[in-house]
């Protein structure tokens, strides 16, 4: 016996959540691909100095959203059936998923706000310790000159603070901009181009997180009211 009234718009609100919650999956999956392949992140967290790789913390988060939006979308798909079929079954499965899926969003955002100082932390020295040897001289500095130069061409940048940003371009001018005076006026330090980039990035993680966190406290409810919708009827 179908639902009818109250709960049958309930059944159909839940249905349209569903299908915004799978798009929203779709579109989280999306940013995350893009922010995988984002060729200033990707310039940089691939660079190698001798043997230390670039730190690789950010992509670490970028894999957790890969995976939320693949899960978010095919829970959507489940909801969306579930409330179509008015399947108890189907819908208790889904509640249970939605659960899952907020207590690790949870933890991930917890995670990502405990991390998201020390993501540009450790890229900034990782730079620093390039720079230093590329200006030293220092062992293998012929690998630290293409790691700077990689950060000075990716973010227009040089210098990790106000001293070596201001005259590096001036008296090495093989690792900064070739137009020198320019450089010595309108230079920017890496430091804060660093924070900027990744920054940014984690803002739109941050909206889309809390987005998703609102439809999902939604869905949990109207899911259970749903719920007790289908048996209350089946009962009658």
């Amino acid at each position: 016996m179908g639902v009818e009234g109250c709960t049958k718009c309930i059944k159909y609100l839940l249905f349209v959540f569903n299908f915004i919650f799978w798009l929203a999956g779709g579109i989280i999956l999306g940013v995350a691909l893009w922010l995988r392949h984002d060729s200033q992140t990707t310039n940089i967290l691939y660079l190698q100095l001798g043997d230390k790789q670039a730190p690789n913390t950010f992509y670490v988060g970028i894999y957790i959203l890969i995976a939320v939006g693949a899960v978010m979308m095919f829970v959507g798909f489940l909801g969306c059936y579930g409330a179509i079929q008015e399947s108890q079954c189907l819908l208790g499965t889904f509640f249970t998923c939605l659960v899952i899926l907020f207590a690790c969003e949870v933890a991930a955002g917890i995670w990502g706000f405990v991390n998201k100082d020390q993501i540009a932390k450790d890229v900034k020295q990782f730079y620093d310790q390039a720079l230093q040897q590329a200006l030293m001289g220092e062992s293998d500095a012929n690998n630290a000159k293409a790691v700077v130069k990689t950060f000075h061409e990716t973010l227009d940048c040089c210098g990790s603070d106000v001293l070596t940003a201001t005259f590096t371009p001036v008296w090495r001018d093989d690792l900064c901009r070739k137009d020198s005076l320019k450089s010595f006026f309108e230079n920017t330090n890496c430091h804060k181009k660093i924070d900027e980039l990744f920054s940014g990035k984690l803002y739109l993680i941050g909206i889309a997180a809390v987005v998703v966190a609102v439809i999902m406290i939604f869905e949990m409810i109207l899911s259970m009211v749903l719920c007790c919708g289908i048996r209350n009827s089946s009962v009658y």
